[in-house]
């Protein structure tokens, strides 16, 4: 299992996921997720990817494979708009599984992958789609500027009741960080070191951190929030409070 979000807003956006993957208790590994890829100059793309790590690794070779090999055929360097980079990475995700479908049905294994894809193009505004594993994809809106693939039921709340469009990308940086460790405590199939891309738009430049399982600043979170947690219960009303509320007479 896995976790990845990433988050629109109108300074840029921000990636994070997690690198823990596994195939049972007892074969827990560590991959990136999180690949940069910057073909042209006046262009850069972050790829987030779960399901299947052979299909993300065979997807990335042969993205790789057609940039190193200029032509006709699409590729990250040819498209114009960043819809089309996402059905390009699409196809290719689809092209993989389907190949290996056979084998791996026969197993009761499934090859497909599931990206979120995000960037810019120069002369058109940055933007952050999530591609399904059919090869077709939706796009993160202001009304719901956040896109999540893999374990996302436990880091959800926090996005949905905390990031809105209008945020700025320290205050995003720090909500994705509180739904990644949320994520991380509820489920063991997810854990650091965490990878973090901020985008400034405009820039066609990503910054690129390791949040390490040993980091100061990861274990000063952690305090943080459970302070932070522990005084917003203690604010709660009692069951009492409810019991006195319930009582009352109804007002005419």
């Amino acid at each position: 299992m896995t976790y990845c979000l990433a988050i629109r807003l109108d300074e840029g956006l921000v990636f994070m996921s997690d690198t823990r993957t596994n195939a049972g208790i007892d074969n827990i590994s560590t991959y990136r997720k999180l690949h940069v890829l910057q073909p042209t100059p006046d262009r850069v793309f972050v790829l987030q990817s779960a399901g299947s790590l052979a299909t993300t690794q065979e997807v990335l070779d042969r993205i790789q494979h057609d940039l190193d090999a200029p032509g006709e055929q699409e590729s990250l360097a040819t498209v114009t708009k960043m819809y089309e980079a996402a059905l390009y990475i699409g196809r290719l995700g689809y092209e993989v599984s389907q190949r290996h479908q056979q084998a791996l049905s026969a197993v009761g294994a499934d090859g497909t992958a599931t990206f979120i894809l995000g960037g810019q193009i120069a002369g058109s505004p940055a933007d952050l789609l999530l591609v399904y594993p059919e090869g077709n994809y939706i796009r993160a809106s202001d009304d719901r500027p956040f896109l999540q693939i893999g374990e996302l039921k436990y880091g959800k709340f926090m996005l949905e009741i905390a990031v809105e469009a209008d945020a700025g990308l320290v205050a995003a940086t720090k909500f994705a960080l509180g739904s990644m460790m949320s994520t991380a405590h509820a489920n063991l199939s997810v854990g650091p070191p965490y990878d973090l891309g901020i985008y400034r738009n405009n820039s066609l430049q990503v910054d690129e951190f390791r949040i390490t399982e040993d980091s100061i600043l990861l274990a000063r979170l952690k305090g943080m929030w459970q302070r932070h947690v522990r005084a917003a219960v203690g604010e709660l009303p009692s069951v009492a409070d409810f019991e006195e509320l319930a009582a009352r007479p109804p007002i005419d």
